[in-house]
């Protein structure tokens, strides 16, 4: 068998592994997905009528459904790593790694079962979000086939890059408590984002942490495909960022992965 044969076989054995789990102990995915649910439905009906208003909206919210989902989707995603940053510490913390590391796999596969096993949750997690947000209204009526398969990439490859972040938190964490808590802001950074209020509508003073951090480029240009609003240079701010996330993440869970000695 070939080392890219035997790799990929490996790969697969351990996402079998973490979708197991995952299917066994569905309370902290659904924990983690209530709580844009819950946002969603909190800033409609209760903050609706005076943030469409904020943004020029329709008396009857429906302008401000439309620009809040696409924010709302974001930190689904950065909700559902954190999963995935409890998970990969516990790995860490209860043997099952040296126990792998004793056997004849391939060393990599671990991580790239817990990735691949988050982002397949991750996009799970949106489209049941999504879904909640059609049935109170939200419609994308303008964007074509293709700006939906963007808009579709865009949201896997920010769970890609959230992923390999949260599991160097996880990694890094002694416990899965300390994970949860270092993986915190991968749901709090959608807050202080443009997701719920343009920047251009925030103090002053604030708005350079809502605009040059990676989830407002992210946003707007999923915004822009859905909605047909404009994209400017979001989209490559918004790639690059995930790029450049991506990379660190890759290499400081693989460097934490192969000097742990536990």
């Amino acid at each position: 068998m070939s080392s890219f044969s035997h790799t990929l076989r490996d790969s697969s054995t351990m996402l079998r592994r973490n979708l197991l789990h995952a299917r066994r102990y569905p309370s902290m995915t659904l924990n983690l997905l209530l709580t844009p649910v819950m946002l969603l439905l909190l800033f409609v009906y209760v903050f609706g009528d005076v943030m469409s208003a904020g943004i020029g909206g329709d008396p009857d919210r429906s302008e401000y459904l439309a620009y809040v989902v696409p924010g709302i989707l974001m930190l689904t995603i950065g909700g559902t790593t954190i999963g995935s940053a409890i998970s990969v510490s516990n790995d860490m913390t209860e043997g099952i790694i040296a126990r792998f590391r004793t056997m004849a796999i391939h060393r990599g596969s671990v991580l790239v079962g817990h990735v691949v096993g988050s982002v397949l949750q991750c996009v799970m997690s949106v489209v049941l979000v999504g879904a909640v947000a059609v049935a109170i209204g939200f419609r994308s009526t303008d964007a074509t086939l293709l700006e939906w398969v963007l808009a579709v990439g865009l949201l896997a490859l920010v769970s890609l890059a959230l992923t390999w972040i949260a599991v160097g938190m996880g990694l890094s964490s002694p416990n899965a408590e300390a994970a949860s808590n270092n993986a915190m802001p991968l749901m709090v950074l959608p807050l202080l984002s443009s997701a719920f209020v343009p920047v251009d509508a925030m103090p002053g003073w604030f708005r350079p942490v809502a605009e040059y951090q990676p989830f407002t480029p992210a946003i707007e240009t999923l915004r822009g495909l859905l909605l047909g609003s404009g994209i400017g240079d979001n989209a490559w701010l918004a790639v690059a960022w995930c790029v450049g996330l991506s990379v660190l993440g890759y290499a400081w869970s693989r460097s934490l992965f192969d000097r742990d000695p536990k």
